[in-house]
């Protein structure tokens, strides 16, 4: 008795995962385009927030769960927050800005479109025919990421915390004002 070689994966069977992943990134898309093209700034920052969100999905169903925690945390939590409490600080207009457009629309669009068809050229070229493999060992797992980060990318993983941490400081900075000086009505200080 013969048994049948199991059926090879193909582009025309997705698996569930893969389905997930496509609708998961359309959603990621759309919420990146929305950010860059509404005209309230608050609004852009939230839309910002989901598509962040959206990445993290996307780096779960990898199955690289460190990584998405790290989205998580890093991005959404620290980098989102110091980017609205910059716009609070500089007093940045709450509803619809007629400055927050260039323009230059047209542009950028097909600047990103560009930029968007190499990065798809380059992965697709690169990965043409690998597969994840999600009954394996994780490739993703924080024992992993973990080793490679602090074995390879420490120095790189410093730095960053020390530009983080410079371009709060600078925030906070920029933010104070000096109070003028008093002057007496005479014209004497």
């Amino acid at each position: 008795m013969m048994l049948a070689a199991p059926e090879a994966h193909g582009f025309l069977s997705p698996t569930g995962v893969e389905i997930a992943f496509l609708l998961v990134g359309i959603a990621t898309l759309g919420a990146a385009a929305i950010t860059v093209r509404t005209k309230q700034l608050v609004h852009a920052a939230l839309w910002l927030v989901m598509a962040l969100g959206g990445l993290a999905v996307e780096y779960l169903l990898l199955t690289a769960e460190f990584i998405a925690w790290v989205q998580v945390l890093i991005y959404v939590g620290s980098v989102v927050v110091l980017l609205l409490f910059g716009l609070m600080l500089t007093k940045a207009p709450i509803g619809r800005s007629p400055n927050a457009d260039s323009g230059n629309g047209w542009v950028a669009l097909a600047v990103a479109v560009a930029a968007a068809a190499a990065l798809v050229w380059v992965v697709v070229d690169a990965f043409r025919t690998t597969w994840i493999d999600l009954d394996g060992p994780a490739q993703g797992s924080t024992q992993v990421s973990g080793e490679i980060l602090f074995r390879h990318w420490v120095l790189p993983f410093e730095a960053l915390s020390v530009l983080l941490l410079a371009a709060l400081i600078g925030a906070i900075i920029l933010s104070r004002r000096d109070a003028p000086a008093a002057k007496d009505p005479e014209g004497k200080s």
